[in-house]
């Protein structure tokens, strides 16, 4: 909690923050709120430019550029949000879970995470589309396993100082049980690191659903997506060269504001750390330690035997 409130204090976190939640309320309401459907087809307004009726224009179908891009948004970013979800599950606790189980689940769990990096993130999803059926579905949850190590990685490194700390070694002495310890004294110090891993990994996943749908993998035409709609209007530059603007500055908008609200998080986080010196939080000065250099220190009294030596 203290690290989200130092978040919020930084200006970059707060127009992240307010251009996510645009994302989000147009990912939940984007089908309900565009101005008509986003299928239907006119071929006698086949890419026209900006009007009245159709305030994007339309594409090479004669369908409404705006209400695409509102449906779009939905499966573009919910697909991310699945994909970093299965991640989280499949990378935190086995991370966390590797310190406490024995060196024989740590060496398994590693060999898996090792493997699974070296696998591209695109080939693996295309693969996994061709196994069990092109649905996003099954593209998210593929993206999910390669992004799994990222978790794990992160989450073991940022609790391992922390298995060996004294309060956990007494809390163990007292009898707590390893589910209690993780999710008493090891969870709240690892959300923070946490945190900025999810935001950078929605930002990675968001690209990776362009690129797959940009390809025509997940999602099935003429469903819109962002990457599908870049897709299309690449074909049709010399009628409507603004066409795949649009597309790619949401998604530029989007990834900026994620990376920069994990940006904002690392950074607060890092200002409430203490330091290893004195063990105070660099953002936190007191007056009496800002004054003590100028306040003279008293004397030491004398006793009357050393005056007399």
């Amino acid at each position: 909690m203290r690290t989200l409130r130092r978040t919020l204090t930084l200006p970059a976190a707060r127009a992240a923050l307010a251009v996510l939640a645009v994302v989000a309320v147009l990912a939940v309401f984007g089908g309900l709120i565009a101005p008509q459907d986003p299928l239907a087809q006119d071929t006698t307004r086949v890419l026209q430019g900006p009007s009245g009726a159709h305030l994007l224009g339309t594409d090479y179908l004669g369908r409404d550029v705006l209400s695409r891009l509102l449906a779009g948004t939905g499966r573009s970013v919910l697909g991310a949000v699945e994909s970093v979800g299965a991640a989280m599950v499949l990378g935190v606790v086995p991370g966390l879970a590797s310190l406490w189980l024995g060196r024989a689940f740590e060496w398994a769990a590693l060999r898996v995470v090792d493997a699974l990096m070296t696998l591209p993130f695109t080939l693996f999803a295309i693969a996994a589309v061709g196994v069990f059926g092109n649905g996003l579905n099954q593209a998210m949850l593929a993206l999910g396993v390669l992004l799994a190590p990222l978790f794990f990685r992160v989450s073991r490194a940022a609790a391992v100082g922390l298995r060996q700390a004294q309060y956990v070694e007494a809390a163990e002495l007292m009898g707590a049980s390893r589910g209690r310890i993780l999710r008493t004294h090891i969870a709240a110090k690892v959300l923070p690191t946490i945190a900025v891993t999810t935001a950078h990994a929605l930002a990675t996943a968001l690209l990776t659903v362009a690129s797959l749908t940009f390809l025509g993998v997940g999602v099935q035409p003429p469903a819109p997506t962002w990457g599908g709609m870049l897709a299309a209007d690449l074909g049709y530059l010399a009628q409507q060269p603004w066409a795949p603007v649009l597309p790619g500055v949401l998604i530029m908008i989007t990834v900026g504001a994620l990376n920069l609200l994990a940006d904002a998080i690392r950074d607060s986080g890092a200002a409430g750390a203490p330091t290893r010196a004195t063990g105070r939080r660099p953002w936190r000065r007191t007056r009496e330690a800002a004054g003590t250099a100028a306040v003279p220190q008293p004397r030491e009294r004398r006793s009357d035997e050393a005056v007399a030596a």
